[in-house]
């Protein structure tokens, strides 16, 4: 007989408290070598836990459970001989400890396998999410610093490090995070977003994280699941918020199952490689054709992403139940979910359903990269949508007004360019429930660098950081913006993700620290710092309400107030200074005398008429 206690793999230190320890194979050749989830939990508010067992010949077994509380309710059989699917239920007053599952070929226990069940921890369960008091930090972690080189390099892995090769792994891991999540409280974050750090074993382009090849397991060049939930803990303690990059539209073409899938259509399959079209719109145009909508869902992201199939039940079970577990093992604040509206849409809302039974308060983004607020607004909506689909997604990124943004402060004002980019987008907030839950940024690891969409100029940068801090909804910020990194989306993905100076020992320039960086990175950082710093502590940006008024005359000027203070801001986007007639916006300074400027904390004696500097923001606390 062989008994299992995990899976013989490679996996964290964290995770290994139960992994399969072998005695004599089977005569017969039976064997089991990997289960998923590899533990769970009791005192779940969902009683069922489907485990996926993989290993040579097990579906020719019979299992059988002995433990209080437990019942094997169904087994699966599927196409593939190697898997068998356990429908287990975990009664309310199961105890944590260690299940044994025989698995027998007649009355003869073959292969015994002992899966563990957890307590749930109590430090972990807080779950507090992210809303818009956060401002939240997107870093790459390949690129955003190196504190553990002997990682760089790890056997099995079939990419190497090459710094010099821009797509290629440069070495960046969960310590080079761990060791300057100070420099991020300092900046003024409250939450950090870390592109995918799970296994991505794949040949080459494997830095970006978006082709992982084991759900339940980071990948060793970064760390270990320890690692990773240390790093949680060492944030929660600083008060920072961690969101997971999460994928389940796709996996790497290299996971463990790729020779022997489990069913014959776990994959969208097709008769040759097809592609996605990438119309995200399709899923919600009422006029789309079948085929249009079949190759965006079920076509391939690339040739090294292969299209998970969440209309098959099982693969809808193993993604649900991997997105709870890493909540759960590690304590985490939010989720940011990859290319939204390219998995089956009633599969997401299942899955969002499934998050917020266990975790009421839990925030999830979902990556709608769709060019319109009512496209937007369709994956964030629960009783508006023409076709009563209801999302449960929480939080959705704002990409139109990201566009709005990259245009506005390049652009010459007019009736509806420059500022009126801004304005318009805004106005169409009425398609939202709750526009204050949007994500809002102005570039990310897929597109240009906000310096270099525009010209490099360090005015229009404190426009765009003044207003992405005040309007409505939760800012991001993608690491190096802070510093004036640039890189254009044309040259390569590697230049929109280069590496952060001084994350890397040898670098020459470290931008860490003020000595390390130049005269124009430290004015951006700075004021960057002070505006993220305001913002902390500011309720009426938080929750307040928002109105705006029409740009005139090169200026766009709107409030955020509640019943106890109101913040005016003012956007001169023009190359001249501005004078402006505080007469205009009676309704919302009635009641005021006066007001202090956040960024050089100076008086405004009168708000009948403000000054505003050429190309320049100005935000004033208002004074009764």
């Amino acid at each position: 007989m062989r008994r299992f206690t995990g899976n013989i793999r490679f996996r964290n230190a964290l995770f290994l408290l139960f992994l399969f320890a072998a005695s004599a194979v089977s005569a017969k050749g039976i064997e089991v070598n990997r289960v998923d989830p590899p533990y769970w939990w009791t005192g779940m508010k969902n009683h069922h836990l489907q485990l996926m067992v993989h290993g040579n010949r097990i579906s020719e077994t019979s299992p059988v459970v002995n433990y209080p509380g437990i019942k094997l309710e169904s087994v699966v059989h599927v196409q593939s001989p190697n898997y068998l699917f356990l429908n287990l239920m975990i009664e309310t007053g199961a105890k944590p400890g260690t299940i044994t599952i025989d698995f027998l070929k007649g009355k003869k226990t073959v292969v015994s396998l002992l899966y563990e069940l957890k307590q749930r921890e109590a430090s972990l369960g807080s779950h507090k999410g992210f809303d818009a008091s956060d401002v939240v930090y997107l870093l790459m972690p390949d690129r955003f610093a190196n504190g553990d080189t002997t990682n760089d390099d790890m056997p099995g892995m079939l990419e190497q490090a090459d710094r010099s090769n821009p797509n290629g792994r440069h070495g960046g891991d969960i310590k080079g995070i761990e060791d300057h999540l100070d420099y991020l409280m300092n900046l003024g974050a409250t939450a950090v977003w870390i592109n995918p750090l799970l296994e991505n074993n794949q040949p080459a382009y494997s830095y970006h994280g978006y082709a992982m090849t084991d759900f339940y397991k980071v990948d060793p060049r970064f760390g270990t699941n320890n690692d990773y939930k240390n790093l949680i803990s060492r944030a929660h303690q600083k008060g920072l918020k961690v969101i997971q990059d999460m994928v389940f539209n796709h996996c790497g073409t290299n996971y463990f199952w790729k020779d022997d899938l489990p069913t014959n259509d776990w994959y969208n399959q097709w008769p040759e490689f097809t592609r996605s079209n990438y119309r995200g719109g399709v899923v919600t145009d009422p006029h789309a054709s079948i085929s249009d909508y079949k190759k965006m869902v079920g076509g391939w992201f690339d040739t090294s992403m292969a299209d998970l199939n969440q209309d098959n039940e099982l693969v809808a079970n193993y993604l649900i139940q991997n997105s709870i577990w890493w909540i759960e093992s590690t304590g985490l604040d939010g989720i940011r979910q990859d290319t939204y509206p390219y998995p089956y849409k009633d599969f997401m809302a299942k899955w969002m359903l499934r998050v917020l039974e266990e975790y009421p308060g839990f925030n999830v983004v979902g990556e709608a990269w769709l060019s319109y607020p009512v496209s937007v607004a369709y994956w964030m909506e629960n009783d508006r949508n023409f076709d009563g689909y209801h999302s449960h997604l929480t939080n959705v990124f704002d990409f139109p007004l990201m566009y709005a943004i990259s245009k506005a402060f390049n652009e010459q004002e007019g009736w509806s360019t420059g500022t009126a980019e801004l304005y318009e987008i805004i106005s169409q907030d009425f398609v939202y429930s709750h526009p204050e839950n949007l994500v809002l940024f102005a570039d990310n690891h897929d597109g240009d660098r906000f310096y270099s969409k525009i010209g490099e100029d360090i005015r229009k940068f404190k426009l765009a950081m003044a207003f992405l801090m005040t309007t409505r909804g939760i800012p991001q910020i993608y690491y190096g913006t802070e510093i004036l990194m640039t890189g254009l989306e044309h040259n390569g993905h590697g230049d929109i993700r280069k590496d952060f100076p001084g994350g890397w020992p040898g670098d020459a320039h470290n931008a860490f620290t003020p000595e390390g960086r130049t005269k124009a990175q430290n004015e951006a950082f700075n004021y960057l710092k002070s505006l993220m710093s305001w913002r902390k502590n500011k309720d009426v940006i938080h929750t307040g309400k928002l109105k705006h008024y029409i740009p005139q005359d090169g200026v766009y000027v709107y409030f955020r107030y509640n019943y106890n203070e109101s913040v005016m801001v003012l956007l001169n986007n023009t190359n001249e200074a501005k004078t402006v007639d505080g007469k205009r916006f009676k309704e919302s300074l009635s009641g005021y005398t006066q007001g202090r400027s956040v960024m050089d904390n100076t008086t405004v004696e009168n708000l009948s008429s403000i000054t505003v500097p050429a190309k320049s923001p100005m935000i004033i606390e208002l004074e009764k």
